[in-house]
Parts: structure tokens; C-alpha cells; sequence
């Protein structure tokens, strides 16, 4: 097994076999294989035009590969559509949040899914709201704040409690962390370790090794559309991480990671008193 291979340590609950995506004649994605298991964070990185975007939108549904297989809970799927997507049991959550200012969080929650088909449940919804950010041990200091009002870690908050008000098994998280200081970054990835710990599978597309490094269990490089590694975060250093990233060693890291990984620690000689 490689390290471009490496497998999750429990069974996989999303798995991607040689997807692969064009736009005319040009490959945004070769072949990419992908496997995320329950409980576990997988992080997704590479330079920019590496293909995380365009991934991103197939698992979401926004895009429909030109080759390969999708399999989610053991069954083969198409991801047609974002509903599609959603009645899966996938949610993403994009960099831009797709959050409205002039509404409050509640609002927010509940924008397009209203409990009542004619009428806002209100107190419904607000019940609702207060258990799942609760659940989250979320830092929102109102429901009935207006989303202008919040800190960026805070909208980031209520654009992940939105995405799990239809109970998706895994949960794709776009930059999570861009733009945000260091105090709104700890409260994130403090929601990502959350997350995981509800035994949801995340997928964190991210540019910032610390946060890799702080919550995530396996990482795998994207280069040029191409799988270019993955690896175990508590085995691999940054710098072969970054190494994989740029190329720099045309996949000599991945093979290094995998030795390493596969081949049991040194054991000690045995003394003269054990041989006997």
C-alpha cells in the first residue's frame, strides 16, 4: 500500500475511484481516489488550480464527473445535483457561507426550510436552534442577532449548524478558516474536533498546515488535478506535506511516508540474558 493509497483506519462511509473532471480540454481532476470513514477528518490540500474547488463541487453536486465511481455508504451513487448532494447525505459548506446580513441567526438556520409550509413555527424553530448550537457548545450570544453583527468565527458557526439541520453523515468544509484571526480559528477548529466527535465524516479543504496538523487524521495533497500523496498527519512532517504540495520531490515523500508508516519500529537487541 502507498501512501497515495493510504486507507482510513475504520470503514470508509465515502469513497472516490479515479474520478476524473474536464472542462473542454482542460483536466481540473485525473483520477483522484478519495476515502473518508466516519469520525474521521481528512484534509484536502494544494496550490491553488490544484483541483480542491472543482472536487469540492463534485461531492456537492455542482458538477458531474466525466469518469469514475462515487461510493457512499457501500452503494454506488451520482451526485447530479446540490439536493441530490443534500438527500445523500452530503452538506458543504462554501468559503463564502452563503449567509444573509440582514437576518438573525435563527433566520438564518431556517432560510428555506421553514418547519411550517405556510406558516414560520417560530418558537419551534428558536428550540431547535438553541439545541443544536448548544450541542455545538457554540459562542453565539443571541439567536436574535443580526448575522452582520457576528465575528467571522461565529458566522462560521451558523453556516455549520445550517448544514447539519438535515443530518448529513459527512460534511465538507471549504477554507473554514480563511481570513479569520487567531482567537476565531481556535473556536473553528474546536467545531471541527466537535464534529468529528458526532461521528461525522470531514472533509477540510484548507491552506494552512497548523490547522491540518491541529484536526485532522489523514491529509491528502492534490498537484496539477493529480493525487499526489496521503498521509497520516501524526506520521508525516509539514515539510513533506509542503514537499508533495510543490512537487519538489515528484512523489519520493509519498513513497517515504508510506515506508515509513508500513515498517514497524526498531526493536532493541536482545541482551545476552534474554538470548540464553
Amino acid at each position: 500500500m502507498s501512501a497515495s493509497t493510504l486507507a482510513p483506519t475504520r470503514q470508509s462511509i465515502l469513497s472516490l475511484e479515479g474520478i476524473s473532471k474536464s472542462f473542454g480540454a482542460v483536466a481540473a481532476l485525473t483520477d483522484i481516489d478519495l476515502e473518508v470513514a466516519a469520525g474521521e477528518v481528512v484534509a484536502i490540500v494544494g496550490d491553488n488550480g490544484a483541483g480542491k474547488s472543482t472536487l469540492v463541487k463534485v461531492l456537492s453536486g455542482v458538477h458531474s464527473p466525466n469518469s469514475g465511481r462515487i461510493t457512499f455508504e457501500d452503494r454506488p451513487q451520482t451526485i447530479p445535483t446540490p439536493m441530490a448532494a443534500l438527500n445523500l447525505g452530503i452538506a458543504t459548506v462554501f468559503q463564502d457561507l452563503a449567509l444573509c446580513d440582514n437576518l438573525n441567526v435563527i433566520n438564518n438556520l431556517f432560510l428555506g426550510r421553514e418547519l411550517s409550509k405556510f406558516r414560520l413555527n417560530e418558537v419551534e424553530m428558536e428550540t431547535r436552534s438553541w439545541e443544536l448550537l448548544k450541542q455545538l457548545s457554540a459562542k453565539i450570544p443571541s439567536l436574535h442577532t443580526p448575522i452582520a453583527s457576528l465575528s467571522g468565527g461565529q458566522r462560521q458557526t451558523v453556516a455549520i449548524a445550517r448544514s447539519l439541520l438535515g443530518n448529513p453523515k459527512v460534511i465538507i468544509l471549504d477554507e473554514p478558516t480563511a481570513a479569520l484571526g487567531v482567537a476565531q480559528t481556535a473556536e473553528v477548529l474546536n467545531l471541527v474536533e466537535r464534529l468529528r466527535d458526532r461521528g461525522l465524516g470531514v472533509i477540510m479543504i484548507s491552506h494552512n498546515m497548523a490547522d491540518v496538523k491541529a484536526v485532522a487524521d489523514r491529509v491528502a495533497v492534490l498537484r496539477l488535478g493529480r493525487n499526489n500523496g496521503t498521509f497520516r498527519v501524526a506520521d508525516v512532517s509539514t515539510e513533506d506535506v509542503i514537499a508533495a504540495i510543490t512537487g519538489a520531490t515528484d512523489n519520493v515523500v509519498a513513497r517515504r511516508s508510506a515506508s515509513r508508516i508500513q515498517d514497524p519500529a526498531p526493536q532493541p537487541p536482545l541482551t545476552q540474558e534474554a538470548q540464553s
